[in-house]
This record gives C-alpha cells, structure tokens and sequence, in this order.
C-alpha cells in the first residue's frame, strides 16, 4: 500500500503534536506538511515548537518547515489528505476550502460537526456514518470529524449497554487541563482547585453522543432517542479525563453482565486490524479505586493510548453506576482522526 501525503494543519499545538507522534513511521500516512500561526511559519519544526508529549519530535518532521496555515499554501505540496488540530472559528473556512478543493479532511475541530452530512466518525461505535461523506458537495473531498474529547469516552462506556435498553444517562466529567490547549488554563486557576464550568461542554456531551449512537436512516442520522445530562468540571490533572456515569437500565442486568458486555465489546477497526486500533477497546479495571489517570494513562511500550479504561462497575436498582478514563489528546482528539483516516482508506473512501 502506498503512503499517502498527509499534511497536519495546527501541528505546533497539544493535539498537533499528537497527530505527528502517531503519524510517525505510519504505514498508510507520510507527513509532509506541517502547518502553524504566524509566529512558527517560516521556522523548521524543531524551532517551532515547544515538544512535550515525549521526549523528543520524531525525526522525519523535525527539518520540515512550518507553513502558514493558508489554503492556497497548503494545496501547493501535492498532499492527499490533512489533519486539522486548528480552533473551531480557524477550522471552519480552512477545511470547508481544503475539501471543495478536493482534499479530504479528517478534522479533531468542532466546526462542522453538527452538520447533516458531516459524520462524527468513530469506527468501533458507529461505522455506518462514514457514508454520510457521499451526499457532501464538495467533489472529490470531504470532511470527517471525530467527537469532543469528554463524548468519545462516554460512547464506548454506552455502546456495549445499548442491548439493555438505555433510559437515560447521567454524566459528570473530571476534564484535563490539556483539553483546553497548553495556555487554556492558568496555573493559579486550576492548582489546588477544581472549575465546575467549561463552556459549551454539556452541551457537546448530550448533541454528540446522540448523533454518535443514532441509527442511519434514508441518509441522515436520528439521534439516539434517552436524555444525556452531563456537568463538567476542570480539575488540575495534566491528561485524562475521568467520567462517572449513571445509565438507567429498561432490563434486567447484572454486574457481571455487564462487565461481560463491557470485556467482549470489539468493532470493525478490530477486525480490520487497523494500525491505530486497539485489540480491546475497552479494558475493565478490578481494583477498586481505578481508573486514575496518573496510574492508567501511563503509555506502554506498543500502547498509543487509544483504549477507554472503565472501573467501579457498580448496581444501583435499574441503575448502573461505573467511572471510565479517556485518554483526550489521543482517543479524544488525534489518535481518533487518524483512525478514522486509517477506516476510510480501508473502506476506499480514500485512495
């Protein structure tokens, strides 16, 4: 299979890095584009860049200049796709022009979302809705999206319920300080402290996870039919993100089955063996004060971090309880993009 020409747009950032420490040595994907501000244009990648997601930037990129994050600019290399890292309001003109000219988008930004034909993309849960792509306008590009980075693990903690009938679910989330970029958050904000608002959070939660778990029907998606109430806080945790959940039940269950359902739930990235899928999506903790994100996120050697942790399995009633941990620079933002390219590829969405 040859190596495609991928251009990373935003890659100087938190989740720019991520996507260049994935791509590196990819067996699908090659960058040969990296993008950035004003500030970083014109510099070579290692001069560019303040590197703290491992110990060093990987080699192939480290010469490579950082363009300006322009259209015109970028469409000049020959690239076969990108990935955007950039902010919603940048994301949105950028990627709606890289696409109508031809380029696909695999897109970690919320600007186009909530569009109709735009799928929010996550193989293991919803694969179907990679279709979605055919009924854009853009010609031979298109635009995927992956999901916020506090929906992307709750859908895999309800996916593998849905069999048990879902009423409705019940979510708070313990946030990273690296979900709001690497100067989100200031440090005599959040040390010592814990912040119970992140803007248009909640909101996210409840849209996405519907959109993400609905059926697709005459080419559009119907949104999951329960309640999702979520509350978000941010907490002085560097990554991960922590999330207790509260699912009402339509029957019966038990703890173990559902920590069977929970164990043995796979998807087509799976069977697939797609480079950037992990061989159990899921991985249930026994102890029991687990997930933590200190002892849980530590990446193994071989692990891209793209796994969901879920622990304190828990029955309430008709209620089950249990937290999960997600990894939101990876899972939650550019290891999700890259799996969803790495799906599209497979599937001949892209050549």
């Amino acid at each position: 299979m040859k190596k495609l020409r991928a251009g990373i747009l935003g890659a100087t950032g938190v989740v720019g890095q991520q996507f260049v420490r994935i791509l590196s040595n990819h067996p699908f994907f090659e960058t040969v584009v990296v993008t950035g501000s004003a500030r970083s244009s014109g510099k070579p990648y290692k001069d560019a860049t303040d590197w703290i997601v491992t110990n060093n930037p990987p080699e192939n990129v480290t010469d490579l200049d950082v363009l300006d994050t322009n259209t015109k600019v970028i469409l000049r290399n020959d690239i076969d796709l990108v990935f955007s890292s950039l902010p919603s309001d940048v994301a949105y003109s950028i990627e709606d022009e890289l696409a109508s000219a031809g380029v696909p988008v695999f897109s970690n930004a919320g600007a186009h979302r909530m569009k109709e034909s735009v799928p929010i993309l996550i193989p293991e849960i919803n694969p179907s809705h990679l279709n979605l792509v055919s009924s854009q306008q853009y010609g031979e590009g298109f635009i995927v999206t992956n999901s916020n980075c506090s929906t992307s693990g709750l859908v895999f903690g309800l996916k593998p319920l849905m069999d048990f009938g879902i009423n409705d679910v019940i979510v708070t989330t313990y946030q990273a300080v690296s979900g709001a970029g690497r100067n989100g958050v200031g440090s005599m904000d959040i040390l010592g402290n814990v912040i119970p608002y992140i803007s248009n959070e909640e909101t996210k939660i409840a849209q996405e996870t519907q959109i993400i778990l609905g059926c697709k029907e005459n080419g559009k998606i119907v949104p999951a039919p329960f309640d999702v109430n979520a509350s978000c806080a941010r907490v002085p945790v560097l990554n991960g993100h922590l999330e207790s959940v509260v699912v009402q039940l339509e029957r019966e269950f038990s703890v173990d089955q559902i920590i069977e359902a929970f164990n043995s739930f796979s998807g087509e990235p799976q069977a697939l063996d797609l480079p950037t899928a992990p061989s159990n999506p899921i991985i249930v903790c026994q102890e029991p004060d687990r997930p933590q994100p200190t002892r849980d996120l530590s990446l193994q050697v071989g692990d891209l971090g793209m796994a969901v942790k879920i622990g304190r399995v828990r029955k309430q009633k008709d209620r089950l309880n249990f937290f999960l941990l997600v990894h939101n620079a990876i899972r939650g933002a550019a290891g999700a993009s890259v799996l969803n390219a790495e799906f599209a590829r497979v599937k001949g969405v892209i050549e």
